[in-house]
């Protein structure tokens, strides 16, 4: 007999960081509003997920007018033992094809 997942327990490949973090490097200009749309979070939700990202070295931004320009870090590690090794841009390089 199959087993099947309990009702109502979801899960992806993909963690919210590493979405979030697809779309920037997608389009480095791109506004939180957009990214939330895409990643189907809240605002708020995304703006604590850019906050970690910085935080820990995989990303910056600066402001250009009213609008923040962000640069993912492309030589940092992985954070996660398991992960060690590849670098982050060669792991977007992956999600970005």
């Amino acid at each position: 007999m199959e087993e099947r997942p309990a009702v109502g327990h979801q899960w992806t490949f993909l963690t919210n960081h590493a979405r979030v973090l697809v779309q920037i490097a997608r389009d480095p200009g791109i506004r939180v509003r957009d990214i939330a749309t895409c990643c189907l979070l809240t605002e708020r939700a995304v703006q604590r997920i850019i906050s970690d990202l910085e935080a820990e070295g995989y990303l910056s931004h600066r402001r250009v007018g009213r609008s923040n320009v962000y640069h993912v870090i492309d030589g940092k590690q992985l954070r996660h033992p398991a992960d060690s090794g590849p670098t982050l841009a060669e792991l977007l390089a992956v999600l970005l094809r």
